[in-house]
C-alpha cells in the first residue's frame, strides 16, 4: 500500500522533528530561565525575537533564511567555500530553519512554568549555598517536568507540520528535503488525492498520539481522574 518514497518522507519528517526538538531543549531551558527571571532591555529584545516567528508569515522567515543560506550571498558562500557546508536545499538547512521557527513552542512553555514557581524555591536553594546552575537543574526544572514535556511534544508536532519555512529553504527534493507537509501540497497539486490523503492521515495520527500521550501523562501526574 505504501511505497518506499512514502516511508522515506515519513522518516525524514520524524528525523527533522527529532533533531529540532533535541537542539531546542537546552536552548529553551536557558533562554526560558533568563526570560522568566531576567530584567532589563536585553530581556525585552530577546523576548520580542522569540515571539517573532509566531507573528511573521512563515514565508517571510523562509525568504530571509533562503537569502542567508544561498551561496550567492556572504554567509552561504562563506560556509560552502570554507567548510563545504551547503544549507540551501539541504536537510541541515531545514534543521536550522525549523529550530528558528519553532523557538516559541519550546521557550514559552518553559518560561511560563518557571515564572509560576514560588520564589521561595530559589531563595531556599541560594540560602543553602547552591549556585544558579544547581538551582535551575535540581530545584526548579524537576518542578516543571510536565511543562517541559509539553514544550517538547508541541515543538515536535509543530515541526512535523511546518510548511512555509521548509518549502522556502528546502523545496521538494525526494529523500533530501521532501517532508510530509510538502508531500501533501505537491501531491494535491498533481491531483493525486489518494496519496495526499495517506500523508495527511499519517500526520493526523502522529499528532493525535503525541498530544494524547502528553495529556495522559499530565493527567496522571496531577491525579485528575485517569483510571
Amino acid at each position: 500500500m505504501f511505497d518506499v518514497e512514502f516511508w522515506q518522507t515519513i522518516r525524514l519528517s520524524l528525523m527533522l522533528a527529532f533533531f529540532t526538538t533535541l537542539i531546542l531543549l537546552p536552548i529553551g531551558i536557558f533562554v526560558g530561565n533568563y526570560l522568566a527571571f531576567g530584567r532589563g532591555i536585553l530581556k525585552i529584545v530577546l523576548e520580542t525575537l522569540t515571539w517573532m516567528p509566531l507573528v511573521l508569515p512563515p514565508t517571510v522567515l523562509g525568504f530571509y533564511l533562503l537569502l542567508a543560506f544561498s551561496p550567492n550571498h556572504f554567509f552561504g558562500a562563506f560556509l560552502q567555500d570554507r567548510f563545504g557546508i551547503k544549507l540551501v536545499f539541504s536537510f541541515y538547512g531545514l534543521i536550522i530553519g525549523s529550530v528558528i521557527f519553532s523557538l516559541p513552542f519550546m521557550i514559552n512553555p518553559i518560561k511560563n512554568a518557571l515564572s509560576s514557581l514560588p520564589l521561595s524555591l530559589k531563595e531556599a536553594s541560594y540560602t543553602l549555598g547552591k549556585g544558579r546552575f544547581y538551582t535551575l537543574f535540581f530545584v526548579l526544572l524537576p518542578n516543571i517536568k510536565s511543562s517541559i514535556l509539553m514544550a517538547m511534544v508541541t515543538t515536535f508536532a509543530h515541526t512535523i507540520g511546518e510548511f512555509g519555512v521548509v518549502m522556502m529553504i528546502g523545496g521538494d527534493i525526494p529523500g533530501v528535503t521532501r517532508v510530509v507537509s510538502i508531500a501533501i501540497y505537491t501531491q494535491s497539486e498533481a491531483t493525486n488525492y489518494a496519496i495526499a490523503n495517506q500523508y495527511a492521515l499519517c500526520l493526523c495520527i502522529i499528532s493525535f498520539v503525541l498530544l494524547f500521550l502528553v495529556l495522559f501523562i499530565n493527567a496522571r501526574s496531577n491525579n485528575k481522574g485517569i483510571i
